[in-house]
């Protein structure tokens, strides 16, 4: 019988845990219970507030002593984080459950990151319509709204917990039966102004027995495929589309973190880059771009995004960070660049044409890259060329399978 962990703080929330234990076990499942709260729980758990306490080395007792809510929330975080992996793979659980406001979602999404990406994660929170990149991460965390707090039960609150009770039940129920062959997993970036090359290479890759990942380059894209590298899922990289740095150095709203392009040179994974979209910054609606770049070229991507064309300063500083990154790869690295424009919008007649920005960045790659380490490449073409797209799929067919470049 397949089992839902249901975590949380049984002690200030004990009445609607229960309310939810029930409606599982009533759809046919078993319960796991783990109790994140200080003090004594409504109900008996199957995992005590003093187990998750001293996963990380902590005493419930003087957590509860010391009175200071956030001392406790960042402990018994922390032993949730260490305490709920190892109780799944135990096999204890098959799916997990929370709900809670900020503090009871602080506590338990850290261990539902640390699970891995396919078990069924369910947190229902006060904070879940607003910015939950904080909670969720890289993962694959589901954040319900809970519309009212998590407070008692009444006719808005037992219909909500119902639904996300049904939610998991239903997630952890039923399994496709759909047979799903193996395949090598390859990793890919992507930005709307990049979608021809980007698909033009996932084509000629999936012809050839190749699984292809596409991720948005939209900074929890790029954090994202960082995280699945550094996890091992990943084969091999093309990483095509770098704009997230133009976001990081620049100052834009989609950066990836000052970690971007670490993972594969880390682990060693064959990749291949290039300088996908690297013209361009993002800002949200037009009357949200900072004032200090008031007199800059800008591009309406849609109603909630504006582009704004990176300078020749910005693109020594881009094409720098990049080539120090990939300086950091053990072996197998090669950088792609396109001559003839980095983006959709960046070639003839097109708003963000530069030969003159795009030199600069390809100019600061040159003559930074190592190319004892890294192997440069430079093409006759446009980024969203075919040409350009297949080559670079076929150079790293070659390292993944040993082959000499």
């Amino acid at each position: 019988m397949k089992t839902v962990a249901i975590a949380g703080t049984f002690d200030s929330k004990g009445q609607e845990y229960a309310f939810v234990k029930e409606l599982i076990e009533g759809l046919g499942l078993k319960t796991f219970t783990i109790h994140t709260g200080v003090f004594e729980p409504a109900f008996e758990p199957d995992v005590s507030n003093a187990e998750v306490a001293n996963a990380y080395g902590a005493d419930i007792k003087e957590i509860a002593e010391r009175k200071d809510r956030a001392y406790a929330t960042e402990v018994l975080s922390k032993g949730m984080e260490k305490l709920v992996p190892e109780l799944y793979k135990a096999g204890k659980f098959d799916g997990i459950i929370s709900f809670g406001g900020s503090g009871g979602t602080s506590l338990v999404t850290p261990a539902m990151r640390a699970l891995p990406i396919g078990v069924p994660k369910l947190m229902v929170s006060t904070v879940a319509s607003g910015n939950t990149a904080h909670y969720v991460g890289t993962s694959d965390i589901m954040m319900m709204p809970s519309v009212v707090d998590v407070s008692g039960l009444n006719s808005i609150s037992m219909k909500i917990f119902e639904n996300a009770a049904f939610a998991i039940a239903g997630m952890v129920k039923f399994e496709s039966e759909m047979v799903i062959e193996k395949k090598p997993l390859v990793a890919a970036t992507m930005f709307g102004v990049t979608t021809p090359c980007v698909d033009y290479a996932r084509m000629y890759l999936e012809k050839r027995g190749y699984e292809v990942l596409i991720f948005h380059a939209t900074g929890t894209g790029g954090q994202s495929m960082e995280a699945l590298i550094e996890d091992g899922f990943i084969e091999g990289v093309l990483d095509l589309t770098t704009t997230e740095w133009c976001d990081e150095i620049v100052g834009g709203v989609l950066n990836a973190g000052p970690n971007r392009l670490d993972a594969a040179g880390k682990k060693g994974i064959p990749q291949v880059v290039s300088v996908g979209a690297v013209d361009m910054v993002n800002f949200g609606p037009r009357e949200t771009v900072p004032k200090q770049f008031e007199d800059r070229k800008f591009y309406k991507h849609n109603p909630t995004v504006t582009l704004m064309r990176t300078n020749v300063e910005e693109n020594i500083k881009i094409g720098e960070k990049i080539a120090e990154k990939l300086n950091m790869a053990k072996h197998d690295a090669v950088m792609m660049l396109p001559l003839k424009g980095v983006s959709m919008i960046d070639a003839p007649d097109q708003a963000f044409y530069g030969k003159e920005e795009d030199e600069a960045l390809f100019n600061a790659i040159r003559s930074h890259i190592d190319q004892n380490i890294v192997t440069l490449k430079e093409l006759p073409n446009h980024i969203n060329d075919k040409a350009f797209a297949e080559t670079a799929a076929q150079i790293l067919i070659d390292m993944m399978n040993q082959k000499k470049i």
